[in-house]
């Protein structure tokens, strides 16, 4: 087989990236697609470090943004679209020259990628959640739950006011809120023995628990969840959702934003 000419670039930031599969999905669509294209992971230890990734990647028309970047991306973006703006996370990236000047335009795709995996497991019992982590992932996960009409509780370590700790995760919220979202790194390959300090022996079969954790595909919290009974989904599918959203952006296709 023929190897196709590269003739464009993309590709992943953030640290650290050994968990990742978007490499793999990415360069896998583009072998079978027969485009002429290639996906890098540009591993960062700090944000400032992009100015190189633009550098030295002559060829480069956009980039995915995962943790801890969705939110430290902001301030060098040319122009943010209205609702990632509004959420304040961006995980997808298109590069444009304009002028002679690189011009970057931030997007959110993990919206659209948590509604559309989250949907068909809702019941209607699942009117209020709790979201674990308050990072760029969480931002985009609350968006979602309320265009979904569900409620929702971020739940920290360090909780600001109107959030809660791992500790006052009494029965009574437990029962209340009864979708769970981890947006954690907590489990994630090769720290797959990690997982956030839930009080476990409250969850039952009528709570939906999912982990935007994909590698590996069932982590601790997805396994102690099941254990009680409750249905569970990990984030392979907003995982693929995501990236072919970010394709049509890259490729001036955009699906109206939900």
């Amino acid at each position: 087989m023929t190897m196709p000419t590269i003739t464009e670039t993309y590709g992943l930031i953030g640290h650290p990236l050994g968990h990742s599969f978007s490499q793999k999905y990415f360069t896998d669509k583009f072998l079978r697609e027969g485009i002429d294209a290639e996906y890098l992971n540009f591993d960062i230890e700090d944000i400032l470090d992009l100015q190189f990734v633009l550098r030295d990647n002559l060829y480069l028309a956009g980039f995915n943004v995962t943790i801890p970047y969705k939110r430290e991306i902001i301030p060098f973006l040319d122009h943010i679209d209205p609702l990632a703006k509004e959420i304040g996370a961006v995980n997808t990236v298109k590069v444009s020259q304009k002028d002679g000047k690189t011009v970057l335009t931030g997007f959110n795709t993990d919206i659209l990628g948590f509604m559309d995996s989250l949907r068909p497991h809702l019941k209607t019992c699942h009117t209020n959640a709790l979201i674990l982590g308050t990072g760029g992932a969480s931002k985009a996960v609350a968006a979602a739950l309320k265009k979904l009409g569900i409620n929702h509780t971020f739940v920290s370590r360090n909780p600001a006011p109107g959030q809660l700790g791992y500790d006052t995760l009494t029965e009574d919220v437990m029962s209340r809120n009864k979708v769970i979202v981890n947006c954690t790194p907590l489990g994630t390959f090769p720290a797959n023995d990690t997982f956030p300090a839930l009080p476990y022996r409250f969850i039952t079969d009528r709570h939906l628990c999912f982990d935007l954790v994909y590698n590996p595909p069932l982590t601790k919290f997805l396994e102690k969840s099941a254990e009680q009974g409750a249905e569970i989904v990990n984030g392979a599918e907003m995982l693929r959702i995501q990236a072919d959203e970010a394709w049509k952006i890259w490729r001036n296709d955009m699906k109206k934003q939900p």
